[in-house]
């Protein structure tokens, strides 16, 4: 292998901070629908009160805080994992240190996206089906389905999946993305667990959030059109605010190795011109040959003249010569002067 050919290999695999977005594939979209179905039949289960809510009542008489009460103080805090306002905080803030390492807003346009999904969804959910909770149940063996409630399904489960989720979802390798979406996995796990440990969810609320969630993370795909369209419209809004709040900031060529090869800088006049320098030609072993616009005057000298470097206008009035400052003023001497002619003797 050639070692132009080793290089670009190191670089495929190097690991990057704006790496694609995933696809749908045909594996997400089997997952999608598997995970569909799953949702759908413990929905159908709950409201047939089958065996599921059987199971539901068991383990509510069961009591588990009362039988390890040991572990209680220790997961009321560990549930916070899955509130929806702490864990937003927490990830809209590495995100936000993303989106300024990037320098774009895909990162937090993304968990927004997620967690708009998460609440519409799930907030439906929650209210066309208005199942009590565990505290507040009123007969035994029911479902307690349409009697106001709001915990079907869990929402606590559900927003952990999809808070802590997107950060694998955003990950930039594959490493990176498998090890994410087993912390991710286990700590939604424990979310869940949690809230029936602690008496605030049936265990179908528990299984019903964990589809809600994973249903909201395979969908994601589908909204990154969505998401690109409002990161553009925002950007081009955010670089106007800035043009105008800091006018100078682009003024001046721009660092050398900010722009990638064959790029060449731009620069505005005071008026707030473009002036676009292009190269042309190879730049190995020689200075870049540079041609400005058409309809620009050409200059033997340099590219382009910008009006703060045109000849300043003199106290009286009048412009000096142009190049009056780096062409020296010389008095021909010889046959060709005036006073200094050869009149032959």
């Amino acid at each position: 292998m050639r070692t132009d050919e080793k290089k670009l290999d190191q670089m495929e695999e190097r690991p990057t901070d704006r790496a694609r977005p995933p696809q749908m594939t045909r594996t997400r979209l089997w997952l999608f629908g598997g995970t569909l179905a799953v949702y759908l039949a413990i929905v159908v289960g709950v409201l047939a009160t089958s065996w599921l809510v059987t199971f539901d009542w068991q383990v509510m008489f069961f009591r588990p805080y009362k039988q390890w009460p040991v572990i209680h103080a220790f997961l009321d805090y560990f549930v916070v994992l899955g509130q929806r306002g702490p864990t937003a905080v927490a990830v809209a803030a590495w995100l936000g240190w993303r989106c300024w390492r990037q320098r774009n807003l895909h990162p937090l346009l993304v968990l927004g996206a997620s967690l708009l999904l998460l609440n519409i969804t799930v907030g439906a959910a929650k209210l066309g089906m208005g199942r009590l909770g565990p505290h507040y149940a009123t007969t035994v063996g029911a479902n307690e389905m349409w009697l106001g409630g709001d915990i079907f399904p869990s929402g606590h489960t559900a927003n952990a999946v999809v808070t802590w989720g997107v950060l694998a979802y955003l990950a930039t390798t594959p490493l990176r993305r498998r090890t994410l979406s087993v912390i991710a996995a286990l700590g939604a796990l424990g979310v869940g667990m949690t809230t029936v440990y602690l008496g605030t969810h049936w265990v179908s609320d528990v299984l019903l959030g964990w589809a809600a969630g994973l249903l909201v993370l395979l969908a994601m795909p589908w909204l990154e059109p969505g998401v690109t369209w409002f990161e553009d419209r925002l950007m081009g809004i955010l670089l106007r605010l800035w043009l105008r709040l800091r006018p100078d900031s682009l003024r001046g060529p721009l660092p050398a190795g900010s722009l990638a090869p064959g790029v060449s800088p731009q620069r505005l006049a005071p008026d707030g011109e473009v002036l676009v320098r292009e190269t042309i030609g190879a730049t190995t072993g020689s200075r870049p040959a540079t041609r400005a616009p058409d309809g620009w005057p050409h200059h033997a000298s340099r590219p382009y003249t910008i009006r703060s470097e045109r000849t300043p206008v003199t106290p009286a009035g009048s412009r000096r010569p142009p190049h009056a400052d780096r062409v020296p003023r010389t008095t021909p001497i010889g046959p060709t002067s005036a006073r200094g002619r050869n009149t032959g003797g």
